[in-house]
């Protein structure tokens, strides 16, 4: 039964065999019907204003109503829509009003992705009852945690400093993808260069470029004669490579384990301490974030598109329990508002993949120490080898010393004396 409790009936028992059936019935073990345990989401901010105009742009910050990288109110429409969805497909799961047991959100410390988390759970939890404290105002307040930039290791990406990481991605400035990307595209990248005043027209840079003209044709403002078509959408070509550039095109794995898979290890401890304690109430960790975050945690996931995330996406874990101890993984990607979000797979395993299976194959993406990982080997060897000679130095100092104290003190007595005891000298 839907409830998974066991069938029980309330006409009499005429035969023998319904008697029979009716003792298989109520011996057998009951079935426990699938339950969702456990989700985690992860999002990006909604519709903003861009982080930056280029030299020659005519529209500079002033030309937005809260300045650069502000959410728009496009973009609080955006997420009270997914806090919308959200209720919809979590009907019956979460309680219908605000629990603070049951949910938990978290954001970088960036205006945007707190004023998304908070329109989002302005269309999740919307007021009824006793939660309503104003009844012209249909909203609560709920809170979302941060922590300063400088000390988020988590939602941040890509995570500094990291040595490795760095050297990882020079090794990537050399691969056959990214030379063959910048031969292909130098001309071009002169171009912008030109015209929009920048002297750096990297494929790393490039993607502030098509960001601002993204958002000025988004808020109809008007673009450059240059910013044809065809030039928005080669600029988006870019954009999307340089974002596969800070986490893949070269030895994923290896980033992965530098960058999103410090996510990745997270929402795994998450879905494990729900596990080892069925009787935790929390339901739904929810993290607010970036296109770079979300990037970081596909890649390591290694379910990425290899297209920047739209605004308000949402990355969907789902840990359901299918029997006592039998634990399964589902993942979702919603990109597109209005529309489900489609099945994401884990390679190597299936759709609905056992939670084993999904937490074994993420091993490889998963460092035990981040800070320790990301030393280069020649750095560590090298201290190594400081620390060593430090310490001889410092014996060989010591023996010298008392090599010296001992000559000193020789040398302090006459030659010839020996010293004779009183006792003996008296008896004499």
């Amino acid at each position: 039964m839907a409830d998974g409790s066991c069938p029980t009936s309330s006409h009499p028992l005429r035969t023998p065999t319904v008697l029979l059936l009716a003792l298989l019935a109520v011996t057998a073990p009951c079935t426990q019907a699938r339950e969702l345990r456990f989700v985690t989401l992860v999002y990006r901010h909604g519709d903003r204003s861009p982080v930056k105009a280029y030299p020659k742009d005519v529209h500079q910050e002033s030309a937005w109503p809260q300045g650069f990288g502000q959410l728009t109110q496009v973009g609080m429409k955006q997420h009270w829509d997914l806090g919308q969805e959200l209720r919809k497909r979590y009907s019956g799961f979460l309680n219908e009003s605000y629990n603070r047991h049951e949910i938990y959100v978290r954001s970088t410390d960036v205006d945007r992705t707190l004023m998304s988390a908070e329109a989002n759970l302005a269309g999740l939890y919307p007021p009824a009852g006793s939660q309503v404290f104003n009844p012209n105002i249909s909203w609560q307040p709920i809170p979302v945690h941060t922590l300063p930039m400088s000390q988020d290791h988590l939602l941040t990406y890509p995570l500094l400093p990291c040595p490795k990481y760095l050297k990882l991605q020079e090794e990537t400035r050399l691969s056959p993808d990214y030379v063959q990307k910048t031969k292909d595209n130098k001309e071009f990248l002169q171009m912008v260069a030109n015209e929009t005043g920048l002297s750096d027209y990297s494929l790393e840079s490039v993607w502030s470029i098509s960001d601002t003209l993204f958002c000025e044709k988004t808020h109809n403002l008007s673009l450059p004669v240059w910013a044809t078509p065809d030039v928005l959408a080669r600029l988006s070509d870019l954009k999307d490579f340089s974002f596969r550039f800070l986490f893949g095109i070269h030895d994923r794995v290896q980033k992965a384990r530098l960058q999103g898979g410090v996510l990745v290890g997270q929402i795994l401890k998450n879905m494990s301490a729900v596990l080892h304690n069925p009787s935790n109430e929390l339901k739904l960790i929810a993290y607010s974030a970036h296109d770079t975050t979300l990037g970081a945690l596909q890649m390591a996931l290694n379910v990425y598109n290899g297209k920047q995330s739209p605004y308000a996406a949402c990355h969907i874990i789902e840990l359901y329990e299918e029997g006592p101890g039998n634990f399964t993984v589902e993942m979702y990607f919603r990109n597109e508002s209005g529309k489900a979000p489609y099945p994401l797979t884990l390679p190597g395993c299936n759709q609905t993949c056992p939670f084993q299976d999904f937490q074994r194959l993420l091993q490889q993406v998963i460092t035990e120490d981040w800070y320790q990982e990301c030393q280069l080997a020649s750095t560590t060897h090298d201290t190594k080898v400081i620390i060593g000679l430090v310490a001889c130095g410092s014996i060989l100092l010591l023996l010298v010393v008392l090599l010296l104290g001992v000559l000193l003190r020789q040398k302090s007595q006459p030659v010839g004396y020996h010293h004779v005891s009183d006792m003996g000298e008296e008896q004499t």
